[in-house]
């Protein structure tokens, strides 16, 4: 690996080129499509992010969690749907260099953020349901503050670490990235020279933010659902299991999308492929989360009752 002040100075002039979708015609048709996926996923997670904060019957740690959730998906689609848009409906399909590392850095921390939040959540949901006892004291406002502070800050200095290590690759041969944004798995293939140690890296990040926050939640829900079974009342069962299929839901959308976007093998339709695993993680999934926890809670549902009658009133 080179030290910074040897790399090519072409390095830091080189503009790389969004081709996603390049072949695709109608991109008007595009442009409205990812527009309208947009503006739903932000009227959602602000509505989310609203009534947990606003009523008074949301106070508690799953809506905290859940306001911080709604956070990053309204962020990290912001980070990188408005640019497609703009390509879609300019044409112009340039970012500079500079850029396209800003808009990876971003989006590599939210996405890592929301890792570490889901697993939150899972402890949150676990501690709820079989530790009912000890909730409040494990679950005060403190400790529900430190763990989210944790997470936007290892999200964060996390994302600062793989970007650093990302802009140590020299860039000498087509700049043509052929996925809806600046990914650093398309940003590794079309590279140039050796980035065997890079690539170690990337599998060593994924084993430490993605595998092992994964583990973490299913030994959670392992036990949360074998606390469930042993449940005499059907009421208390059908309360437990609403109030965790909801993130359950969230949970392997969220990380479905991923592995098939970056675990899946290479083929001939592997970009193709992944550009579809792309829409579904950054445009359908945020758009489909706060729908999920809406739909499938009754305060959630009231609240949003409450609000919706309570802003025409006040206009």
């Amino acid at each position: 690996m080179r030290p910074f002040n040897q790399m090519d100075n072409h390095t830091y002039d080189t503009d790389f080129y969004i081709t996603a979708f390049s072949h695709v015609y109608g991109k008007h048709f595009l442009f409205i499509l990812f527009f309208l996926l947009y503006l739903i996923c932000l009227s959602w997670n602000i509505l989310i992010i609203a009534v947990t904060n606003i009523d008074p019957h949301l106070q508690s740690p799953m809506y905290f969690f859940l306001s911080n959730l709604s956070f990053v998906d309204a962020s990290y689609t912001s980070v990188t749907v408005p640019k497609l848009m703009d390509i879609f409906i300019t044409g112009n399909i340039r970012v500079s260099f500079t850029g396209c590392f800003v808009q990876l850095y971003f989006f590599t921390s939210m996405a890592c953020t929301e890792i570490l939040l889901l697993t939150a959540m899972a402890y949150d949901r676990y501690v709820a349901i079989c530790k009912p006892l000890y909730y409040m004291l494990v679950m005060r406002k403190m400790n529900c503050i430190l763990l989210v502070t944790g997470s936007w800050i290892c999200g964060y200095g996390n994302s600062l670490f793989v970007t650093i290590f990302a802009s140590y690759l020299s860039f000498c041969g087509p700049k043509h990235i052929n996925q809806l944004f600046c990914d650093i798995k398309v940003l590794t293939k079309i590279s140039c020279g050796d980035t065997k140690e890079f690539q170690t890296m990337i599998y060593i990040e994924a084993l430490i933010m993605g595998l092992c926050p994964f583990l973490l939640i299913l030994m959670s829900y392992s036990k949360i659902v074998a606390n469930i079974l042993t449940m005499h009342s059907t009421g208390k069962r059908q309360k437990a299991f609403s109030t965790c299929t909801a993130h359950l839901s969230v949970l392997f959308m969220f990380y479905g999308t991923l592995l098939c976007m970056y675990m899946s093998p290479p083929s001939e339709n592997s970009e193709d492929l992944d550009q579809i695993f792309a829409v579904l993680y950054l445009a359908v999934t945020p758009t489909i989360n706060p729908l999920i926890y809406s739909l499938r809670n009754k305060d959630i549902k009231m609240a949003i009752k409450k609000t919706m009658i309570w802003i025409p009133s006040r206009l």
